[in-house]
Parts: structure tokens; sequence; C-alpha cells
């Protein structure tokens, strides 16, 4: 892929790694200095095909997310194992990465603008617009966008579509795992929201325990299984069945956090 080349959504690949290096050095000390991103799977990663790759996760912000999987992602395909450390995997990120996202979304500001600039696939929400519920069609030149993608290289969406947890799985996410027949990657975060504001652009408090878990790829019948087959297999993968809610104790929750910060050494920070 020539870095004067075009993406499949006509976007400069000069310019796309430009903004994908700016965006990962601003952000990269947000999980390794201010809070401590602890990674479990990246070798499964490596392990999967370089197009054709749906990740599913569940969502707690607007962009600290995503920004955490590229820079998970291009680490583990750098050889490092369930670590960022060392930014120098930036100098050939994985250009063919994409993310799904709302469209008023990406265009509320200059940073989103610039950041849908380093993969994003704008689609229009059938369900809520401007902050307000509604009811519309699905837009089929948002599930084609989606399918260019995947035929080109991997592809994060949040099936939920929101940031609130436990909220159902739309079944969008269903049908176009039948449609495209993607290998289907489920990751699921933590930490995210206690970290980050809503949107994930401002920090909110630090050494927080965020965790982030890339699991084995879903066996998937795509012929046979029904949608709501496959959405109950979604939840289950990210754990935002209802079976996964419970409550943790504070007193167990503040365990879990001292002994994170304790095992924590400033060099690990660099």
């Amino acid at each position: 892929m020539s870095i004067f080349g075009k993406d499949v959504f006509g976007n400069s690949l000069f310019l796309k790694r430009a903004v994908i290096r700016l965006l990962g050095l601003v952000s990269h000390q947000r999980y390794r200095k201010f809070n401590n991103l602890q990674i479990e799977g990246s070798q499964i990663l490596r392990d999967i095909p370089s197009n054709n790759v749906l990740i599913i996760s569940n969502h707690q912000t607007y962009f600290a997310d995503v920004a955490a999987m590229f820079h998970v992602f291009n680490a583990s395909l750098s050889g490092r194992d369930d670590s960022i450390r060392n930014i120098g995997y930036l100098h050939k990120p994985k250009m063919n990465l994409y993310f799904v996202a709302a469209g008023e979304t990406m265009r509320a500001g200059w940073l989103p603008k610039l950041m849908a600039y380093a993969g994003a696939i704008p689609i229009e929400r059938t369900w809520r617009a401007d902050g307000k519920d509604v009811k519309r069609n699905v837009k089929f030149s948002d599930i084609t966008n989606i399918g260019m993608a995947l035929a080109d290289g991997w592809v994060i969406t949040f099936p939920q579509g929101t940031t609130k947890p436990f909220n159902p799985i739309r079944k969008g996410t269903a049908h176009i795992i039948k449609k495209f027949k993607p290998i289907v990657v489920p990751i699921v975060i933590d930490g995210f929201r206690r970290a980050f504001d809503k949107k994930g652009l401002m920090i909110k408090k630090r050494d927080v325990l965020q965790s982030m878990v890339i699991k084995e790829p879903l066996d998937i019948d795509y012929d046979n299984e029904s949608v709501d087959e496959i959405v109950t297999k979604i939840e289950f993968a990210i754990e935002q069945h209802s079976s996964f809610l419970k409550v943790i104790p504070v007193a167990e929750y503040k365990k879990q956090e001292a002994a994170l910060n304790k095992k924590r050494n400033f060099w690990d920070m660099y």
C-alpha cells in the first residue's frame, strides 16, 4: 500500500498516516502515565487476517476507547505483547483500520473531524439524532461503506450504539455479520468511563484501573444462525448480557485499584 495512494474512501494515505501519528503522540500518555492500561490477548490480533475482520466492543466514551484500540492494535501488530510501551509502533501504523461512528458526532467540531480522517466510517443512526429519539430507515450507503471497509481491512464497531452500559445490542450489527461474514473479534474494556469525560477528550480522574481484554474470534454459523442468536452471542462476548450485571463492592474496587498502583513502576510510565 503506497503512502501516496488513497484508502477506499478516497482519503490521502500520506495525510492519514500523519493524523494517526499526531493523535497517537498526543494520546499515548493518557494510557501510560495518567492511567495505566492493562491489556490481555494481543497475540490474537497477530493471528487473524489483515482484512474482513469486525472488532466488536462495549462502549464507554466517544473517543478514548477508539484511540486506545489504535494504540493496542498497532503495538500488537508490531510484536509487543500486551503492552503499548515505546510509541515507535506508530512509525508504520495499520492504514486499513476503520471505526464506525455516528456522523453527527464526527462533525461536531474540528477535533472530531480530524479524528475522522484517521479512519471513521460515519453512519446516520436510525434510533437517535441530535440528542432525541428518532425512527428512520437504514441508509444503504452506510452498509455499503462498512462492507468496503471490511473488504479492505479491520472495522471497529460498538454494537450497542451508546456509551450506556447494558443497553440492547443493535440488530444491525448481526445483519452486517450475516451479510459480509467477517471474522468477529470481541473486546471488553473497562475503566474508561471513570478515567475520562463522556467524550473521552478530558481526563476526569488519574490512576484508574483500565483494562482491554481481546478475546478469541466468535464461532458463528453465518448461514444458519438467526439474527437474534447472533445478537445473544454478541451480548455474552462483550459482557453486556444482563447476567453480567452485578455491583462490585466499593471496598473490593479500591482493593483492586490499590493493587494496580502498587505494581506500577516509575520507569514503566515512559
